[in-house]
């Protein structure tokens, strides 16, 4: 069973139809790109962070499969990106093709241990994982450069045209286009027969057998779909940054995803940009205002949003917006 605390929305009928307040959201981010110049690095990392907590989404939101080691498909992406870059592969798009797929194969084959457990198995099982695999990196200093960190990394001009900039301009085009095809992917996902189906797994996988459903299956393949996604989102962070650090495949990484999830509402593929959002902009504010008990109000803010709006910040807005459309009583005339 899906997490209390997390409350994703049961979905009415699919419908793939743009609403406004989708369009003002996308076209947002064009709007800061122009408004706000001097925060492109940090706004870029925000877009591929976005993207990676979509990935956990679709996997926790969407088919509820808690995980605490998903930052391990993330790394496996980010060093996949950088090797290849450091080593003369430099074109980024097939540096995000080549993440992919790896990241793919890994989240396959991990699935036949994570799907046949139950939740506290597969937080323990993802975690072991993550713990594995970053104890490898750590280890395989000639390769991944340990401690120090993978550096040397060169990305190429995107389609042959645009070179990545010392001002992020580039950079911040190249993962908000990147984040927004994906999005459009995986939206239509959701929206289909075999996401309405992961909705039905999550709220009682139990009777979806009884309807055909072949649950292993449905939860096997939209794990590596989500495993992909995460590399995808490591590869743009490696091409960006120059740099892949061990931190890319920490335990912090993975927490903090389920944090930006409780922060935006999970199972609603919004609610992950919005909490990353919030988590990276409130992060780098407070941070800067107290850089040694920053952590505490952040906490704060988590607990407050778990306390006071059930379903993260986009389950608090539907609740006003409900309240607020709600028709007044009909008061009684007098005789």
């Amino acid at each position: 069973m899906m997490p209390r605390w997390l409350h994703p929305p049961r979905p009415p009928l699919p419908n793939d139809r743009w609403q406004p307040l989708e369009i003002v959201f996308w076209l947002a981010p064009v709007a800061a790109y122009f408004l706000f110049p001097g925060y492109l690095s940090l706004m870029s990392q925000t877009l591929i962070i976005g993207l990676f907590a979509l990935s956990l989404d679709l996997i926790l939101g969407y088919a509820g499969i808690v995980s605490l080691g998903h930052a391990a498909f993330f790394g496996l992406g980010a060093y996949t990106a950088g090797l290849l870059a450091a080593h003369g592969w430099t074109e980024p798009l097939l540096g995000l093709l080549a993440a992919a797929a790896l990241a793919a194969l890994f989240g396959f084959l991990t699935s036949f241990l994570v799907v046949p457990g139950q939740d506290l198995t597969r937080l323990m099982v993802t975690l072991g994982i993550s713990l594995m695999l970053f104890e490898a990196a750590n280890k395989a200093t000639s390769l991944t450069g340990g401690v120090d960190g993978l550096s040397g990394i060169v990305a190429g001009k995107v389609l042959g045209v645009f070179g990545f900039d010392l001002y992020g301009k580039t950079a911040y085009w190249y993962s908000l286009i990147v984040l927004f095809v994906l999005f459009v992917v995986l939206r239509r996902l959701v929206n289909s027969p075999f996401g309405l189906s992961l909705t039905g797994i999550r709220e009682g996988g139990k009777r979806m057998p009884a309807i055909g459903a072949n649950v292993p299956q449905r939860l096997s393949v939209v794990f590596t779909v989500g495993a992909a996604v995460a590399g995808v989102a490591g590869a743009l962070l490696a091409q960006t940054t120059q740099f892949v650090g061990l931190d890319t495949l920490g335990f912090s990484r993975s927490a903090d995803l389920l944090i930006m999830l409780v922060l935006g509402g999970a199972g609603r593929l919004y609610g992950a940009l919005v909490g990353a959002a919030v988590f990276m902009l409130a992060q780098s504010y407070i941070s800067d205002l107290n850089p040694v008990y920053w952590q505490f109000w952040l906490g704060l803010l988590l607990v407050v949003i778990v306390l006071f709006a059930r379903g993260g910040i986009l389950g608090g807005l539907d609740k006003i917006r409900q309240r607020l459309s709600r028709p007044a009583p009909a008061t009684r005339q007098p005789p």
